[in-house]
């Protein structure tokens, strides 16, 4: 899509740094160059701010990526790509049947109304909850890696939904500062919402959390 659209050699397209580095390594088969703007660290995906803050004059597309299911702002992004004249190119996440979402969602749900020890997600309008993505802030306690690690003992299938943001991989190492990229790569944990699990299996992710913390927030 980029090179259909001319984008090559000289340009700059804005990406985000948290996740799908196939993102990043496309803008450089084009023959451009990748820019990385934060994201909004509730919808994880890019921070209309962000990518405004990160336009040049060699700019000349940004990929937006829906992130875990939560639609970003397209609205807001295309109308800043109308208004600096940038293409505006979305990458969307593979998509469920509709009656598997409407799963995801009922126990999505539960456990918005239930879980005490991590931080839930926001619902957001098109919430798919592709993945049912929990903040477990550090700074001492509660630390991410340390309550997966209990969580999994437990029996909870979790996993680490970003290992790495991607401008702090070798091939695209740059100095820019993305902190809530970073932050959302140290704290986010996903929980599993699929559609095979009983509500015996959700009840156990409940208390397996709950036991763990329980001196967070639910939810920004």
């Amino acid at each position: 899509m980029l090179r259909a659209a001319g984008v090559g050699v000289g340009d700059e397209v804005i990406v985000p740094a948290f996740g799908n580095v196939e993102v990043a390594e496309a803008v450089i088969l084009a023959g451009a160059l990748p820019v990385f703007a934060d994201i909004d660290p509730v919808t994880y995906c890019l921070d209309v701010s962000g990518v405004e803050a990160a336009i040049t004059p060699r700019t000349a597309a940004v990929v937006v990526v829906h992130r875990f299911g939560r639609p970003a702002d397209m609205g807001t992004l295309i109308e800043v790509g109308q208004r600096r004249g940038l293409l505006v190119l979305q990458h969307r996440e593979s998509e469920a049947p509709y009656d598997e979402i409407a799963q995801r969602r009922q126990r999505a749900a539960f456990l918005d109304l239930k879980l005490r020890g991590v931080r839930t997600p926001d619902d957001g309008d098109g919430h798919t909850y592709q993945q049912y993505v929990v903040r477990v802030p550090g700074n001492g306690r509660p630390d991410r890696d340390a309550f997966a690690r209990a969580l999994r003992a437990r029996g909870v299938d979790c996993r680490v939904p970003v290992k790495a943001p991607v401008h702090r991989m070798p091939a695209f190492r740059c100095c820019v500062s993305l902190p809530a990229t970073e932050s959302a790569v140290d704290e986010t944990l996903a929980l599993p919402v699929d559609a095979s699990l009983t509500k015996r299996d959700m009840q156990r992710i409940v208390s397996a959390c709950n036991s763990l913390g329980g001196l967070l927030q639910p939810a920004f």
